[in-house]
């Protein structure tokens, strides 16, 4: 049979999505990009934000229209069916199973009972836990992460060292849905990354929803530095990246690995979400103004080329116009390199959702262009600064016209980030490091450059 696939959400849920894929090519399933031709749907969801069950919602329905053509099985499973299983049971008949997140363990069994044996009523109904007794969620074994079939090309894999969060702000349902930080077994995580180089990866994303907490539950302190040390003794592999690390996690033994230790992309991704003391204790982040202020200080001072990148919340529950002029003038004052903002959503069971003095949707729309606009110039400014310098690039793409390769520098994380367009002068250089010189930038967050 054929299989389709389709991954909403964040990067952990693409692995999710990667091993699944996985145990139906183990099985000797056809995967298929095309829908139309697919007899199995498989949809991975997300719902962490609002936007994102909406989207999730849509897609089931648009995929079940293939229902009534060639689709046998519509299966669909994360976050959102974790948050939601009673109820999406019940309001979409179309899906023949659905699977939580806490039962990934036993994933390959429910489809097997579904799609071999023909059964249709494999949806339990008994009630779903509740918030508070959420379990720690199952990690998958080692052979799974081995023969998950990788859908980000050539270049770079996602590599998921830890599931869940234990961090409980209050805005966030993460916890509730994927269960407390649960750290994976170093040496699994090494012979995961010598896999990948072994099938050609260059370029390592380490991920988890807090990656400087990895370690603590099994070792009883962070070892994210000392598996960046690790990862890098893989000959293969030239970059190596780690994505959401929290303000309070961010020791000085992380910065003297990044600072010193050449296969590591000078880069840190720190979501601080607001600056303001008291939204943060609002949102029960674990820093201060001031600790956020020291940290982005001897960041720029440790390492003078380093790329920072944070995430911002406008609309939080109570947020005064005065905590909004507080956090406007940071980012302007801080600079970061890369900036993404969010407005405030309020979720089911998460502590915020009943505070007092909610925000007005016009009200958070606004500050998030305000926001959006400031951080548009600070790009620009400084993109400008690239322009007349040298970089290495990774080449990955070809313009559809053929005039351009398209590539990355170790600055600019995949799909998030801008992209470098480079001249296309005839040479084989798909999925080579070249040299470049940035000569102009392109669309805002983009840069043009030639081959030296």
């Amino acid at each position: 049979m054929k299989v389709g696939f389709v991954s909403l959400g964040c990067s952990k849920n693409l692995i999710d999505t990667e091993i699944t894929i996985g145990h139906f090519k183990k099985h000797n399933y056809e995967i298929v990009n095309n829908p139309q031709k697919a007899e199995i749907i498989v949809i991975n969801t997300c719902g962490f934000i609002e936007s994102a069950k909406e989207e999730a919602i849509n897609t089931i329905l648009e995929m079940a229209e293939y229902k009534n053509k060639n689709c046998k099985y519509l299966i669909v499973m994360g976050c959102l069916v974790q948050r939601y299983y009673e109820e999406l049971i019940k309001e979409l008949p179309e899906v023949d199973l659905f699977i939580k997140i806490d039962e990934y363990d036993k994933l390959w069994e429910k489809i097997y009972k579904l799609i071999e044996q023909d059964t249709v009523e494999i949806n339990s109904k008994k009630t779903s836990k509740k918030i508070t007794e959420i379990k720690p969620l199952p990690i998958p074994n080692c052979n799974e992460f081995y023969e998950r079939i990788l859908t980000t090309g050539e270049n770079y894999a996602y590599l998921k060292i830890g599931e869940g969060c234990s961090n409980r702000c209050t805005y966030c349902a993460i916890p509730y849905i994927r269960g407390p930080f649960v750290s994976r077994k170093m040496e699994e995580i090494i012979q995961e990354a010598q896999i990948l180089a072994q099938k050609g990866i260059k370029e390592i994303i380490i991920i988890a929803q807090d990656t400087t907490k990895y370690g603590i539950d099994i070792y009883g302190e962070s070892k994210l530095p000392e598996l960046l040390q690790k990862i890098s003794q893989i000959p293969q592999i030239k970059w190596i990246r780690f994505l959401y690390s929290y303000p309070e996690g961010v020791s000085e033994e992380l910065i003297q690995i990044v600072k010193t230790n050449k296969k590591i992309c000078k880069y840190f991704d720190i979501p601080i979400q607001h600056i303001s003391n008291t939204v943060l204790k609002r949102m029960n982040r674990r820093t201060s103004k001031q600790e956020i202020e020291n940290l982005i200080n001897k960041l720029r001072k440790e390492i003078p080329d380093v790329t920072l990148r944070t995430s911002v919340m406008v609309g939080f529950p109570g947020e005064t116009v005065e905590e909004f002029n507080e956090l406007k003038e940071f980012v302007k004052e801080a600079k970061f390199d890369k900036l993404g903002a969010f407005m405030y959503s309020k979720e089911d069971g998460t502590p915020a959702e009943k505070l007092q003095n909610q925000i007005h949707g016009n009200t958070k729309k606004s500050r998030y262009n305000q926001i959006m606009q400031i951080q548009q110039k600070i790009s620009n400014e400084e993109l400008e600064k690239k322009i007349g310098q040298e970089y290495e690039v990774l080449v990955e793409k070809i313009s559809s016209d053929k005039k351009y390769l398209i590539g990355r520098t170790s600055q600019d994380v995949p799909d998030i980030d801008g992209v470098v367009y480079i001249k296309n002068d005839q040479q084989n250089l798909l999925n080579k490091f070249v040299k470049v010189k940035i000569i102009e930038i392109s669309n805002n967050y983009d840069l043009m450059a030639r081959l030296i």
